[in-house]
């Protein structure tokens, strides 16, 4: 049986996504994986769940900074949007190839934000996540 019930991407890089979605299943982190290469769909998507059937609202986000149209922050800015009992129940964590300090000190300043991790994903950033942020997985 997997950690989690639900893992969204949320990435404009299909490769990426894919590897994410290997890896993840590999370690049986989640029983489903969802992959979304633009920040508007991704959004879109977790409104009409969080609306209609907020028990499949993803148990984590891994979120990319740098994406064209809506980038990670401004995904964020419409993710606080969406009612606080769902997006509670969530974790979000930024998974980036950013290397700037500046967007690393303000990911970890975002009360959603629980962690930013730099590409590519790995087991051992999976055991961290199971490790540091158990309570709130489910």
């Amino acid at each position: 049986m997997s950690i989690l019930k639900k893992v969204m991407l949320i990435d404009d890089d299909q490769v990426n996504n894919f590897v994410c979605e290997s890896i993840i299943k590999t370690e049986q982190f989640a029983d489903e994986v969802i992959s979304y290469e633009l920040a508007e769909e991704a959004l879109d998507h977790l409104k009409k769940t969080a609306a209609e059937h907020p028990e499949d609202f993803p148990s984590l986000i891994f979120l990319d900074i740098n994406m064209p149209g809506m980038d990670g922050w401004s995904f964020i800015d419409e993710y606080r949007k969406l009612p606080e009992e769902v997006t509670n129940q969530c974790c979000l964590f930024m998974l980036s190839s950013a290397v700037d300090r500046k967007d690393i000190i303000s990911a970890k300043s975002i009360k959603e934000v629980k962690d930013f991790f730099s590409k590519p994903l790995s087991p051992e950033i999976l055991s961290f996540i199971q490790e540091e942020f158990a309570c709130n997985l489910r």
